[in-house]
């Protein structure tokens, strides 16, 4: 059984973001990279399913800039055999352009299923994964909670605002992985030692016999960027007196919030 994750890095989100100089794009000085969590959960669960089967590979195939180097590493620790990086500058493609460049890497490589996060959290598209699989000519199942891997075919658990949804496809399949399918491993000591060990092999868009009009073609543009409003501070209200402190919550919500 082989799997391929495909990966992004993305801003912990535990930095605090600065607007670049452009207006248009973040300024990275200073920031922290991270695998992007959502991909934390597919590439767990390639690991767990390589792990079941005994055999195959897990290979990790990331887009975007040199200091990606140090996700994949991260990934290579926590279980992942194989790794691709395909060098560019991802932040200047859409969707569309980081779903081509994917599908030329994975269209070389043997594969039984895909992997993805829903989302990455840079973006928050949820377009890359079904657009990769379009791409590919195969089948595809999002937001999944729950994977069995039977003879040629998985079955796929996805929740719903309603319901869950129990779908079955073919092999291969690509599976874009929500929170909850997993509880993603740490990198241990061993797994970093054997990481280094383990070359990533690297490409670019022309030996993918890309041309950078296909990837970086203008069809989305950010127009511009801000940071959302800080919040006004909460208000403390004395409660040792508790029928005065209804009486000035009940005045504060009518007559200065406006709430009814």
């Amino acid at each position: 059984m082989n799997s391929i994750v495909c990966i992004t890095q993305v801003p912990d989100t535990e930095t605090r973001i600065k607007i670049g100089g452009d207006g248009r794009s973040i300024d990275e000085t200073g920031v922290k990279f991270v695998v992007s969590p959502y991909d934390e959960y597919a590439l767990e669960e390639a690991v767990k399913i390589r792990e079941a089967k005994g055999a195959g590979d897990v290979t990790v195939v990331c887009f975007g800039p040199e200091r990606a180097q140090s996700a994949i590493r991260d990934c290579l620790a926590r279980g992942a055999t194989k790794a691709i990086h395909v060098i560019g500058d991802s932040l200047r493609a859409d969707s569309l352009g980081i779903a081509k460049v994917l599908a030329a890497v994975i269209r070389s490589q043997p594969h039984d299923l895909v992997f993805v996060g829903k989302q990455g959290v840079g973006t928050d598209n949820s377009l890359v994964g079904p657009m990769l699989a379009e791409l590919l000519g195969i089948a595809h199942v999002t937001v999944v909670t729950k994977l069995e891997v039977g003879d040629g075919k998985v079955t796929a658990y996805r929740e719903t605002e309603i319901a869950e949804e129990v779908i079955e496809c073919s092999l291969p399949a690509l599976v874009a992985a929500q929170k909850g399918l997993n509880n993603p491993r740490f990198a241990s000591i061993k797994g970093i030692m054997a990481a280094k060990k383990i070359a990533i092999e690297s490409k670019t868009l022309a030996d993918l016999g890309l041309a950078e009009g296909d990837v970086y073609e203008t069809r989305v543009k950010v127009v511009a960027m801000e940071l959302p409003r800080e919040k006004p501070a909460g208000r403390k209200i004395d409660g040792s007196d508790p029928v005065a402190a209804a009486k000035e919550i009940v005045r504060y919500l009518h007559e200065e919030v406006k709430a009814f």
